[in-house]
């Protein structure tokens, strides 16, 4: 099995699909679905996919094939893992700031429902008391993550119930008759540092004898992607060791083993996915020179929403003179992509390839200065399969009825 895909693979997926392109690798998510479920072989894990990286029906199926779960944000997740195949006891929904209609199709579907606020856990215990079980999002006053955007434990963020609230939580619990099933944490994204998960832990261990039904402690996700060079990850198997020593204490502070849960979703695809624009135009002036692609903010906006770093590599001329350029998008507003980044000599034309583009790519597109999304393509066995068209014209006038 190929670890990653060839330059040649990426320019002829590009010569035949048209650009802009994403491009994934089936083998390689496997593969690092594999490594996590290496990684916590001592403890009862449950490892769910945070589809929110990337929700192609696809690269569902393809998770449905090694029986990975799947985590979901939203009811339409919810509703697209199900339609992949995946059977509802293998999908989590974890909800934030939604309408209590919404928890309420989740049960309705049978899938695992984990509940983040006072306001809607009570309306749960009104509607369902002990007949369904759920989980609970707490917010451990824990800053963990890249940057503040994706920073979602700390005391100042919307996500979870306070810990504070926890006697809150009890007397709903109590007055409701309300199965708590878990106890779920999640600090944020990009985290490295293994100690942020057992602070997590410390924080939940402390809470757990106060729910006698619980059956897993879900700690999240965001364990960290290398980007550059000499980045470091997450180290997958030393944070499974610790989860391993932690939950010992579990036998005898609770009474009886749990699961743990983790909700990855960056880790899985984020390596697995290549973008690849075309060179639109070359501009210079004094100080810079500019490598303006057929893209933009609007397909790939994680570098100027929150300053991240993508490799990028000309794949034209992969073994050219290096030379320094900044390279920009074809949208009515800022999109640089990289400043000041050395790259093999570019001529209009040549294609440009962005790594690590697996996770929130595809997925936070748009189309914004009514531009089209770029097509998806899925390479498996070898083989590369189009598994999302380019959008055309039409795409941008559906749902749009004249009335004058």
């Amino acid at each position: 099995m190929s670890a990653s895909i060839t330059r040649e693979q990426l320019l002829a997926a590009a010569k035949e699909f048209g650009t802009p392109l994403y491009v994934y690798h089936a083998e390689r998510i496997i593969a690092q679905y594999r490594k996590l479920q290496t990684a916590f072989a001592a403890t009862d894990t449950r490892i769910f996919y945070a589809c929110k990286a990337l929700t192609n029906i696809n690269i569902l199926r393809l998770l449905k094939t090694i029986d990975a779960p799947i985590d979901c944000s939203s009811i339409n997740e919810v509703k697209l893992a199900l339609h992949a195949g995946h059977a509802p006891e293998n999908v989590l929904y974890t909800s934030n700031g939604i309408a209590f209609s919404e928890i309420a199709e989740a049960k309705e579907l049978g899938v695992n429902i984990n509940i983040d606020s006072l306001s809607n856990l009570e309306k749960f215990g009104k509607a369902y008391g002990h007949s369904y079980p759920v989980g609970i999002r707490l917010k451990p006053n824990i800053m963990a993550g890249g940057n503040l955007k994706i920073s979602t434990g700390h005391e100042n963020s919307k996500f979870g119930i306070p810990v504070e609230q926890i006697d809150d939580v009890i007397a709903l619990m109590q007055a409701h008759n309300i199965h708590i099933r878990g106890l779920h944490i999640h600090t944020g994204s990009e985290i490295k540092d293994v100690e942020v998960f057992i602070k997590g832990l410390d924080v939940l261990f402390e809470l757990m004898p106060r729910f006698p039904e619980l059956g897993f402690i879900d700690l999240g996700g965001g364990f960290k992607v290398p980007y550059k060079d000499g980045d470091e990850g997450t180290d997958i198997t030393a944070l499974g060791k610790a989860i391993a020593t932690a939950f010992e204490k579990v036998q005898t502070t609770y009474g009886k083993p749990l699961q743990v849960w983790f909700e990855p979703g960056k880790f899985i695809v984020s390596e697995a996915g290549y973008f690849i624009t075309e060179v639109n135009v070359l501009k210079h002036n004094p100080q810079i020179s500019f490598a303006g692609v057929n893209s933009g903010f609007n397909h790939l906006i994680r570098p100027m929403f929150y300053d991240a770093f993508h490799r990028i590599e000309n794949i034209s001329n992969p073994d050219g003179v290096k030379k320094t350029y900044t390279v920009t998008g074809n949208i009515c507003e800022t999109d640089n992509f990289a400043t000041d980044r050395y790259l093999s000599e570019i001529s209009e034309g040549d294609f440009l390839v962005f790594y690590n583009a697996g996770a929130y790519g595809f997925e936070m597109s748009s189309n914004y200065n009514s531009r089209y999304k770029p097509a998806e393509v899925l390479y498996k066995d070898g083989k590369a399969h189009l598994i999302r068209r380019r959008d055309n014209f039409e795409d941008l006038l559906r749902n749009q009825p004249f009335v004058l």
